[in-house]
């Protein structure tokens, strides 16, 4: 079987633009664990000032949702007090929920954002 020059050649760009694509590929998917296990580390280094976060997240939406839901005063006091023992056990579920999946979020963020500006 006779092949042509421009054949050969054509043949040998493409594996070439494999090889760098797929090197590309690697080093992009190395830089994005990275990016995953430094907000790991850092999750678990400000683990108290994750909490603190998420409970003044829980306060203002608590706060906001009850004054929305039960405009009767009792009622509306009754559900603060309720929120306010329940706080606990949400900031344990909560942080779980984050030290869980928020490295996976911020991670795909931060790699949409640099994907666009190519």
């Amino acid at each position: 079987m006779l092949t042509s020059r421009q054949y050969k050649q054509n043949t040998i760009e493409a594996i070439k633009h494999l090889s760098k694509l797929s090197e590309s590929e690697r080093l992009e998917a190395e830089q994005k664990k990275n990016i995953l296990l430094l907000i790991e580390n850092l999750i678990e280094r400000e683990e108290a000032t994750f909490k603190m976060i998420i409970d003044c997240l829980y306060d203002l939406g608590s706060v906001n949702l009850i004054n929305k839901k039960f405009s009767i005063c009792p009622f509306n006091q009754m559900m603060k007090l309720i929120a306010k023992f329940s706080r606990p056990g949400f900031r344990f579920i909560a942080f779980y929920w984050v030290h869980k999946n928020t490295p996976k979020l911020i991670t795909n963020w931060l790699l949409k954002k640099v994907n666009r500006l190519r």
